[in-house]
Formats: C-alpha cells, sequence, structure tokens
C-alpha cells in the first residue's frame, strides 16, 4: 500500500478529526457509484479505506510511523554510502597519480645518487619526508602542481591541526565561509586525508553510522531471572541482549556497533527500549510489581489471613481490620531488581468481593443499616 498520509491528503502530525474529514471527502470522490466510467474507482476506494483503518488506530498508526522512519533512514544511509564509495574512488585514484609522482622522483633521485660519486653512502640516502621531485620539487609543491595551490594550503593546515590535536587533545581547527582559505569539494577534502596519511602515518577515525532503535519486548520473569533474549535488527540480523539489574518498563540499553553496518563507516549502535509484556499475575510499576488480592467482606471489616502469590512463591500476608478496596498490603523485597543493589516491593492492592449468591442475613443487616436501625 502506498503512503497512506498521501492517499487521504493530510500531513503526518494530523489529528484524527482532521484525518476522518479527509477519508470521508475522498471516499465521496472515489466511490465506484460516482465514477462508473471509471474501471480503477473499485481499487481506489479499497486503497482509500485501507490508508484511513491505518491511520484510525493508534498502534498502527504508531506502527506505520516507526517502520516508514526506518525505511527513510536507511535508503539515507544507503545513498550516502553509494555516495561516499564513489568518492573514495575518484580519491584513490588521484592519490594513485600522486603515488606515480612520487616513484618517478624516487627514480630521479636514485639516478641522481648513482651518478654522485665521492659522497658517503649516508649523505646519498633520501629521507621518506625529504623526497623531492624533479628540480627539488618538494610534496607539496607536487600537490600544488597536480591539484592547485587551495589543495596545498589544505594539506599544510590539516596536518598542522592534527600535530595541534596531539598535543593538545583538541580537535583540528577548520576555516569556515569566512576564513583565508576556499571551500574544497569532498572529493579533494578526502584526497587530502589520504596524502596527510601518507605522509604523517596517522588514520583518522572513520565516520559513525546512526543509531537505530528497536523495541525490545520482555516477561516479568525475563527481568527476574536477568535472561537473555534476542532481536531482530532492521537488516533481520539477531542481536542478543543480556538482561541486567536496574532494567525495567522504558529503559533503554545501548548495544555497541550493532546498529547500521555501511561500508566505510563505523557501525552505529542499537538502541533497544524495554516493553514489559503483559502478565496475568503483575503489573510493573518502577521496580514494583502489583498484584490484586480477593477478600471477603467478612475478612474486610474483621480482618484476617490470606495466602498471596509472589514472584518468590506463595506467602502468607495479615489482612488489617476494616480494609477497603483502597488499601494495599506491602511486601518488601519481592518485586524487580532495581539499580541501587536491592528489588523493589511487592504491592498487593486489595479487593472486596461478595459471596456468589445473595446472603439474607446480610442483606437485613445492610437494610437496617441503611435506615439506622442497629440490632
Amino acid at each position: 500500500m502506498r503512503d497512506p498520509y498521501s492517499l487521504l491528503g493530510v500531513k503526518r502530525n494530523a489529528e484524527p478529526e482532521e484525518i476522518k474529514a479527509a477519508w470521508r471527502a475522498k471516499a465521496k470522490t472515489v466511490h465506484p457509484d460516482q465514477n462508473q466510467d471509471d474501471p480503477s474507482a473499485t481499487s481506489r476506494f479499497a486503497e482509500i479505506g485501507q490508508a484511513y483503518e491505518v491511520l484510525k488506530d493508534p498502534e498502527r498508526r504508531k506502527r506505520y510511523d516507526r517502520a516508514a522512519e526506518m525505511h527513510q533512514t536507511i535508503m539515507q544511509q544507503r545513498n550516502a554510502a553509494r555516495e561516499a564509495a564513489e568518492r573514495a574512488k575518484a580519491a584513490k585514484a588521484n592519490a594513485e597519480k600522486v603515488m606515480e609522482e612520487l616513484a618517478k622522483a624516487n627514480a630521479q633521485n636514485a639516478k641522481a645518487q648513482a651518478q654522485a660519486r665521492g659522497q658517503s653512502q649516508a649523505q646519498s640516502q633520501a629521507q621518506p619526508q625529504n623526497q623531492s621531485g624533479p628540480a627539488g620539487e618538494t610534496p607539496e609543491d607536487m600537490i600544488e602542481r597536480i591539484f592547485g595551490a587551495a589543495a596545498a594550503d589544505h594539506v599544510k593546515a590539516q596536518a598542522a591541526g592534527q600535530a595541534q590535536a596531539a598535543d593538545e587533545h583538541a580537535e583540528p581547527a577548520r576555516s569556515d565561509a569566512a576564513g583565508e582559505r576556499p571551500p574544497l569539494p569532498a572529493l579533494a577534502i578526502d584526497l587530502i586525508a589520504s596524502i596527510v596519511r601518507r605522509f604523517r602515518g596517522t588514520t583518522p577515525t572513520p565516520e559513525k553510522a546512526p543509531d537505530i532503535s528497536v523495541e525490545a519486548t520482555v516477561t516479568v520473569e525475563d527481568l527476574l531471572k536477568l535472561n537473555t533474549i534476542t532481536l531482530k535488527a532492521a537488516d533481520d540480523r539477531e542481536v542478543r541482549l543480556a538482561l541486567e539489574k536496574g532494567m525495567t518498563e522504558g529503559h533503554v540499553a545501548r548495544l555497541k556497533g550493532q546498529g547500521l553496518k555501511l561500508t566505510g563507516m563505523k557501525s552505529g549502535d542499537l538502541l533497544a527500549s524495554l516493553k514489559i509484556a503483559r502478565d496475568s499475575r503483575f503489573r510493573v510499576e518502577g521496580f514494583d510489581l502489583h498484584t490484586t488480592l480477593s477478600i471477603s467482606l467478612e475478612d474486610a471489616v474483621l480482618g484476617g489471613d490470606a495466602s498471596v502469590e509472589t514472584p518468590d512463591g506463595s506467602r502468607s500476608i495479615s489482612i488489617p481490620a476494616w480494609s477497603g478496596s483502597d488499601q494495599t498490603v506491602r511486601l518488601d523485597g519481592l518485586g524487580l531488581y532495581n539499580d541501587a543493589g536491592g528489588r523493589g516491593d511487592l504491592v498487593v492492592e486489595l479487593r472486596v468481593v461478595l459471596w456468589e449468591k445473595p446472603n439474607e442475613k446480610v442483606t437485613d443487616l445492610m437494610r437496617h443499616m441503611r435506615h439506622g436501625l442497629y440490632v
């Protein structure tokens, strides 16, 4: 199905009322009864109905938005990777040209050294960083001759910036639009970086790919046992996440290097947002677990003992006299593992229930109490 927002002609932040109104207007326009001469009217009408079914349901709309955003991110990164590969290919060709020039310079130096008799062997050996081209041409002069003065200036500036970063632990300064040097295209910058690595022997840190987010559904039992769960990344890879103490609903776990993997870029991270699956016994609030205990009318009034199911097995609790449905009994240290080295609590919520069948004595007593006739 095509983008439901485009089909209905609404923005992505449209309110439900606006979406409903747009669907009604579109449905009237493309209804087959109004377009009997159009053979595609039926399919168009069905497509608009499907779009409305997606957007009118908050959960389905949220899932579609999340999938669309992920698809757009992946496509952008693929395009960026292709462009980076093209730049790298062109930079490699230019770098090979530079290396060819350097090889010619080395050959000329070797020939000159062979002809220069009377010089000692130590004096005749040329250092790599002091290589020169024809007529004493330096590497900087060679770069300027091949790529222009701007490239040579950038080589010097980047080399100086890298030295300053190594000494001061700071990033190399970059010239802005108002700087002295004119901006170079990305291809030239890549080439210059490769030349700097040639002379200085340094390797820049590759750019990091964007992080991606996934929703990890876990159970209360998973969190109590600190299980390892399996996640599925956007590229269908399976990634394992070991649950740790301090994790609960909404916690975001960062898995280093498990995000997008793009050629020429450092892998991004995978951000796993925990969502706790519905449990028939417990409800999670922070690190506390909540459970419901039904008590009889006589226990609510007179108090008593009851058995309640906990994560660590069945426990006996005391119900205080005159306990209403708005009261709780807290059992310390029976919740989820928190980030302080302990555990949350188990909160037992009391619910007063009547007998399955009416009791005449209780009914009569309540009638007397309503009219103030206490016995």
